[in-house]
Formats: C-alpha cells, structure tokens, sequence
C-alpha cells in the first residue's frame, strides 16, 4: 500500500522559495508512489478541546514532512501520532540558535566562542556594565553580535568597536541575543553540507566579495564542493546533536579546522540543487520511506 504524506510550508510569507521548497519534496515523494499532498500551515488549524484535533478533521497520512517553523502545529501534528520531519523539537532547537550551540556546547562540537545576553523580557532598560565588561574581557575588536532568531545572514551584527557594540545591544536588547568570536579565516566564504541520515549527500561553497556573511541572499556566489572527511563527521555530529532527520550544515574556515556556524533544520535545497546539480528532495522522501518500513517490521 503506498504511503501517504503532507508537506507542510508556510502559507504567510512572501516569494516563492517556500512553496518551491514544498514542490520539489512532493515532486520526490510522488515519483517514489507516494500520495502527497501540500498544505499551508495556515490551512491546518490546530484544535483544542478535551483532545487533540485538526479543525475540519482532515483524513491524517503516514507521516509529514515539515519545511515550516511553526513549531506549534508541527507538534499538534506529533501529538496525533504523525511522524513529523523534522520534528517539532528539532525545528524549536535550529531555529533558536542559543539553543543550538548550547548543544554544540555540550556535545564538544567545534563552534566560536560565544557569550549569551542576559534575556531582558523587552523591558526598556539598559544592560549593566558588567555584561559589556564581561564582553570586552572576552573579545577583541571586530566580533559578532547575533539575535537568536533569523535567517539568510540577517540579524547578525559585524562589531569593530565599543560605540557600535552599544548601538546594536540597544537596538535589539529586547530580542535574545548572543555575542560570539569573529571567526576572520572565513571573512566571506562557508560551507553548506546538506546531511540526510548518516549521510552528506551534497555540498557547496559560498564566497561573498564585499561581505562578512557568504550567504546567497546577501549576494554570495555557490560552487560544488568536495568536502574532508572531518568537515563531513563534523556535520553529521551536529545534525545528531539537535536531533534532526535532516538538515544543512554551515562551516566556517577556522584556522585549526572546521568550525560550525549554523544548523539549519528546514534548509531549502534549491541552491545546491543549482550549484552541484544533485536534488536532495529524492535523498529526503527515501530515508522517511525507509524509516517507515522499518517502523511497520
């Protein structure tokens, strides 16, 4: 019996790199003879009685795949008995990423060293001094402020001295924020390794000309790479390290080594596709496909 699935994307944001995200997973899904059907996490409404419930109460498939970030229907979803990829707890971790390199932390993962703000609960105060002091003791000029949630190079912060360090903590002090070191070997250039499973199953380097940050949206250029073999274990630790199916790896050069810049959970796969030629929605719906037989043996 052929298995059935929902892609779920946002039905909110604009362009279309969200529903194109969706497209090629279904795409991949209904060559493999699965029955997939794509919906807007604006179409799933998630409803609360003395049960867990769908408004409307939709006929629920074998298993869903997740390319949002809300992570409250994702766990409704899970609450129904749906496997959801990846799950509501991996997208809560990614998409946090104070909660990302804690683990990293944690699991002795090569990372910049970072310092995590105070939370301020949005209240029009300002830091005391020994946040900044502790900041100062820590980094040298020029270092990186990054708010906890963003995406596409957004939302990170190029400091080169104290007067641009107290605008920006200004600015966001009422969203969480980290600071962390300035990894300078990599000024312009990453890595994204796409991993599914226990496997990289493509890679590409991106290079900026006339910016810190390399990735696509803020102008970089892609290339196919072939990563090492650590660069490759590197982010396979990783994805493992926040609990995902599958997700995107981005390395900095770091001067000793590969060094873990962000994991992103819900990755959109069009670039690599465009720079290396290889789609990673087939690699996706095949490792679910075999997850699910191996939870019907």
């Amino acid at each position: 019996m052929a298995l059935s699935c929902w892609i779920v994307y946002n039905g909110f944001l604009p362009g279309n790199k969200f529903v194109d995200f969706a497209q090629m997973l279904q795409e991949a899904a209904e060559q493999r003879g699965h029955h997939a059907t794509l919906y807007k996490n604006s179409e799933l409404i998630a409803l609360l009685q003395r049960n867990i419930a769908l408004s409307g109460s939709p006929e629920l498939p074998d298993y869903v795949i997740f390319t949002d970030k809300d992570i409250y229907l994702a766990k409704q979803l899970e609450l129904l008995g749906m496997p959801v990829y990846n799950s509501a707890e991996t997208i809560a971790i990614s998409d946090d990423k104070i909660r990302t390199y804690q683990l990293l932390a944690k699991n002795n993962l090569p990372m910049p060293t970072t310092l995590v703000a105070p939370k301020n609960y949005g209240l029009d105060m300002p830091f005391e001094q020994t946040f900044f002091d502790a900041v100062l003791n820590q980094f040298r000029f020029p270092f990186i402020v990054k708010e906890a949630f963003g995406s596409f190079g957004e939302q990170v912060y190029l400091i080169k001295d104290e007067k641009e360090l107290l605008k920006i903590v200004s600015d966001i002090s009422a969203r969480p924020f980290m600071v962390q070191e300035f990894v300078e070997s990599s000024y312009g250039k990453d890595l994204r390794l796409q991993v599914v499973g226990d496997e990289v199953v493509a890679s590409m380097k991106r290079t900026a000309e006339n910016d810190f940050r390399a990735n696509v949206t803020a102008g970089g250029r892609m290339e196919p790479y072939e990563p090492s073999k650590q660069e490759s274990d590197i982010a396979l630790q990783a994805t493992k390290a926040i609990g995902a199916d599958f997700a995107g790896v981005d390395l900095l050069f770091g001067e000793n080594g590969p060094v873990i810049c962000e994991i992103n959970s819900n990755a959109h796969i069009r670039n690599l596709l465009d720079a290396t030629g290889i789609n990673v929605a087939p690699h996706i719906v095949r490792y679910i496909e075999n997850r699910s037989k191996g939870a019907s043996i």
